[in-house]
């Protein structure tokens, strides 16, 4: 779990208001100063008491930014409604996704016009069979706020169904059981748990993970055979590290459990006999500092994928029956260019999936060694990924694809003829034409002649470089790559004239695992030039208007939108912080929230002086001026258990007691979600046609 965004919006609809903003004043946070000391450093926090979660005066004060968003942006309430409009018409409502084989049955789901939730369903043998609704997410959200799916993992023999949900939004899941047969629940249920479980092969043990309550961190692994009392499940394993997360797996040929304890810099994977659950795990390789490696299993081998001696990974194998390393071979050696991300293994060949020149490129390597070969796209910018596998003994990859211009498409590829089928492309309806649309790559030198890659679109019918608004995306934490994924909702900036450009600054691993350490720790800061060349970039070049500049950057994207504001505020008329990670050093001094011990190797320990003093020179909040800042939206979640919500609201108080400008500075709080925002599709709809209507107002755009 990282401080990282899962959705583009993170609202809930806007509290009506027949105010105007001339007016309602802007809320006024009281200050009530806490003195922090540290390293004899002393620093006073004024909106400390913003941690009150209970406090009616926090709940009230949050309120009161809500209402005076919905007041400040009143004028706006057709645009959004225009743009909510578009999204509908232009997303397909009734849809079906592509069916995938498992076990002699074909599952997949469906959307329905009008409905928040999917269905999720399979068919026996055929897709001509009956359809059998596993779950119905609209009827099990029925009476809730908020709601979201977490397992849904369906037994080998495929007549039991183990689901679970999540009602808040701090991601503590309740998992029930289903006989599919008869429709009939089981007793068992297990009570705040992860998303994930996994199934051991005789059909009636689980193997799940507990989170600890006050940090959330997944600590304990549990076995529970179905008919037996939850509260006496057998603890099997437990992650003291406080700095490591445990979760639970299955290798691709069923015949393991995995137990894989993670943090930043190292892992570590214990391993169970799946046909013989009550077993207890081996430790297949202690864990050692700065080593990082993932397993799975073929025949009589272990594939380790490992950055032992290797920065940007390599492949290697050893027998079950001697996991130790030094019987270890190497398949795939170390490449300084590539980065070796991924492995999928069939009965026939090794689906690779490889990072070079900030493309994702999926390579096929047959056991027999004979015609190897990567797969073609044929697009300067592109996304792909591996899809849906669930068969083990076949020559077809199910990939997904997608670019700025194409819609996300899933194609099946034949390994051994090596003709591709296109299963289903998503439907953009309400007139568009992917021809009108240009995308480009362009390299941006930052401000140590490294060159930053730029993924960007924009619609035909002017020259491209006649200063457009531009609308620039940003991540570049945790070694998450941005790829150049197609976005509909985007369509409507593009169609108003927007350039829209993704930054793929250090900090992710567009470029290889250097790209990430060259913008965490004590670097961190070439994630924030890095973005500030991109913008300097297209703007020097002509395809932004300097006047009509716009950013948007969520959770660690936040945090970047935080520092690059506080470095160049005149160069963005107008930014979105969504759910942002802004008060670094406060937070990663506390190791009673969530998140903070296991990410020391992501930002630093600031128990350590050096760290206290680089993290302090950028953190967001710390950093606050009398200055003038750009106009800025920002959003949180009353239940974030990742950036928790007092953070931005902080943050916008103080800004708001220190800013000399006069420009916009809006903060909505979700009062029922979390970390993802509204969980219901409709009002995720209302919540990016707001933050859209946010920027489009700015730049002059009215309809």
């Amino acid at each position: 779990m990282t401080r990282i965004l899962l959705l583009l919006a993170l609202l809930a609809p806007a509290v009506p208001s027949q105010e105007t903003p001339k007016k309602m004043q802007p809320p006024v946070a009281a200050k009530k100063p806490h003195v922090l000391e540290k390293h004899n450093h002393k620093r006073t926090d004024e909106y400390y008491w913003l941690r009150e979660r209970e406090n009616p005066e926090v709940i009230q004060y949050l309120k009161d930014e809500n209402a005076y968003l919905a007041a400040a942006m009143a004028h706006t309430k057709g645009l959004q409604e225009t743009l909510q409009n578009e999204f509908k018409t232009r997303i397909k409502q009734t849809d079906t996704s592509v069916p995938y084989r498992k076990d002699g049955y074909w599952y997949y789901s469906r959307t329905i016009e009008g409905k928040n939730y999917p269905v999720i369903c399979r068919r026996k043998g055929s897709m001509e069979a009956p359809e059998e609704i596993l779950i119905d997410g609209n009827k099990e959200a029925e009476g809730t706020k908020f709601f979201s799916l977490g397992a849904v993992d369906v037994s080998p023999n495929g007549q039991l169904l183990a689901w679970g949900s999540d009602t808040v939004g701090r991601r503590f899941y309740t998992v029930r059981f289903r006989d599919l047969a008869t429709g009939k629940e089981l007793p068992d249920v297990l009570k705040d748990v992860t998303a994930s479980l996994e199934w051991a092969n005789d059909n009636k043990t689980v193997f799940y993970a507990k989170q600890d309550p006050q940090t959330l961190r997944s600590y304990r692994v549990y076995r529970h055979v179905l008919g037996a009392d939850p509260a006496a499940d057998e603890l099997i394993y437990e992650e003291k590290d406080v700095e490591f997360s445990v979760a639970v797996g299955k290798s691709r040929s069923k015949k393991y459990i995995f137990l894989r304890s993670n943090q930043t810099l190292s892992n570590e994977y214990r391993y169970i006999d799946a046909d013989n659950p009550a077993s207890a795990p081996v430790l297949f390789s202690p864990r050692a500092r700065n080593h990082e490696y993932d397993i799975d299993h073929f025949g009589d081998r272990f594939y380790i994928l490992t950055n032992l001696n290797a920065r940007n990974f390599r492949l290697m194998s050893t027998p079950v029956a001697n996991t130790a390393q030094s019987a270890w071979t190497e398949v795939i050696p170390h490449r300084e260019d590539t980065l070796l991300a991924g492995m999928t293994i069939f009965k026939n060949f090794l689906l690779l999936t490889e990072r070079r020149n900030a493309l994702v490129h999926l390579r096929i390597r047959p056991w027999s060694g004979a015609g190897e070969h990567y797969i073609d796209f044929g697009e300067p910018a592109y996304a792909a990924g591996v899809g849906q596998n669930e068969e083990y003994d076949t020559d077809i990859v199910r990939y997904r694809y997608s670019s700025l211009t194409t819609p996300n498409s899933v194609y099946d590829y034949n390994t051994v003829t090596k003709a591709r089928t296109l299963l289903k492309r998503d439907e953009v309806l309400g007139g568009f034409d992917q021809n009108n649309y240009v995308t480009e790559r362009l390299w941006a030198t930052a401000h140590d002649g490294v060159k930053i890659p730029v993924s960007l679109v924009y619609r035909k019918g002017a020259a491209p470089k006649t200063g457009r608004p531009l609308f620039q995306y940003g991540y570049g934490s945790y070694g998450n790559s941005t790829d150049a994924n197609f976005n509909p909702f985007v369509i409507s900036l593009l169609d108003r004239g927007f350039v829209y450009a993704i930054a793929h600054i250090r900090g992710g691993q567009e470029m290889g695992r250097q790209w990430y350490e060259d913008g965490k720790l004590m670097k961190k800061k070439n994630t924030f030039r890095d973005f500030i060349s991109v913008t300097e970039h297209l703007v020097k070049t002509g395809y932004a208007d300097p006047k009509r500049v716009y950013a948007m950057g969520g959770s660690a994207g936040g945090l970047l939108m935080g520092a690059v504001m506080n470095m160049r505020p005149d160069l963005y008329h107008g930014m979105i912080a969504a759910v942002p990670f802004v008060d670094v050093v406060t937070t990663m001094l506390d190791d009673s929230i969530p998140l903070t011990t296991f990410e020391y190797d992501e930002w630093g320990n600031p128990n350590q002086q050096a760290f206290y003093e680089y993290m302090l020179s950028y953190s967001p909040y710390d950093q606050v001026e009398k200055k003038a800042y750009p106009n800025l939206l920002v959003t949180t979640g009353l239940h974030d258990s990742q950036v928790q919500y007092w953070e931005p609201a902080k943050w916008v108080a103080r800004l708001r007691a220190m800013k000399t400008d006069k420009n916009l500075l809006l903060m909505h709080t979700n009062l029922d979600a979390g970390h993802g925002g509204a969980s219901a599709r409709y009002q995720r709809y209302e919540e990016i046609a707001r933050m859209y209507a946010f920027v489009l107002d700015l730049a002059g755009v009215k309809k």
